[in-house]
């Protein structure tokens, strides 16, 4: 039954497009060689009418194949669109809220150390400041109380040239 039928005066030709990084299928109609045939439709009577048909059926089928490749290229830059919206969503309600949560802990990590190591060092130099005040202190005790005593050497308990 196929072999009957006659091959298709028009075809159509998918190419692709790339816009904006997607592919775009995109058709064109592809006319096919005349049949003598035909072309000899027609020629006592109608034969000019025949010929505006053809016309009109060949202007038909090109805007009906454009129309379809417009409305394919629609669709999948529609779902293109969808896509990337998704992936927008997705950065701006998941991946940016969980950076800024990990960047405030990460900050607050930061502050908390930053003011133990000031508390350290305050209480480094504390302990300095009292040990150097124990020192002035004793220094001084032992001062005033070798003033008191006259400057006895028997009296004085610690030598440095004493080695025994």
């Amino acid at each position: 039954m196929f072999s009957s039928l006659p091959q298709a005066s028009v075809k159509v030709r998918t190419t692709q497009d790339n816009v904006a990084g997607v592919q775009l299928p995109k058709f064109e109609p592809v006319k096919e060689a005349a049949d003598s045939k035909i072309s000899l439709i027609g020629l006592g009577s109608g034969g000019q009418k025949i010929q505006e048909c053809r016309k009109s059926f060949m202007t038909a089928i090109e805007l009906l194949v454009e129309l379809a490749s417009l409305q394919t290229a629609f669709l999948t830059l529609d779902e293109a669109i969808k896509t990337t919206n998704r992936r927008v969503n997705a950065l701006e309600h998941v991946v940016k809220p969980r950076l800024e949560n990990t960047i405030a802990y990460i900050k607050g990590e930061l502050d908390e150390l930053e003011r133990e190591e000031f508390f350290r060092l305050k209480k480094v130099q504390s302990n300095k400041k009292k040990h150097a005040d124990q020192t002035a202190e004793e220094e001084a005790a032992l001062a005033a109380l070798a003033a008191e005593q006259g400057d006895n050497m028997a009296l004085v308990e610690h030598d440095e040239d004493v080695i025994f």
